[in-house]
């Protein structure tokens, strides 16, 4: 069985770290991932400050990087698919910040993004 939203942007957000993978929902592998408990990451940042929203950023640039070197930056034609008030609920409404600052390091750095929230009827892009 083919799953519709085959790929799948995950975010985990601690105290201390940002991790985002994206996720083939076919056979349940991660296909690229960034977090700032990566040493080369975590020494770019502006004096370790590994838990804000410029460390998300970086992190969503790296992530975007990535797949473009996988050649998933398109998501097979399809898109990734995320789920930004998802994402935000489970965060919690302080990490609003940090999560819109991936998605936009995502989506500005080329990668084709589809927004479950546009397809519900929200429109959750921020200044829309």
């Amino acid at each position: 069985m083919t799953v519709m939203k085959r790929y799948v942007l995950r975010l985990f957000i601690s105290l201390k770290y940002i991790t985002a993978n994206v996720v083939d929902r076919n056979n349940g592998r991660i296909v690229a991932t960034s977090s700032t408990v990566e040493h080369a990451i975590k020494q770019s940042l502006e004096c370790g400050r590994s838990c804000n929203a410029k460390a998300a950023a970086v992190v969503g640039e790296v992530l975007a990087r990535r797949l473009k070197v996988e050649g998933l930056n398109e998501g097979q034609g399809r898109g990734i698919h995320v789920n930004v008030s998802k994402e935000i609920e489970k965060k919690g409404f302080k990490s609003q910040t940090k999560v819109w600052a991936v998605v936009n390091a995502l989506k500005n750095n080329g990668v084709k993004l589809i927004l479950d929230d546009e397809v519900d009827g929200n429109n959750s892009w921020p200044n829309s």
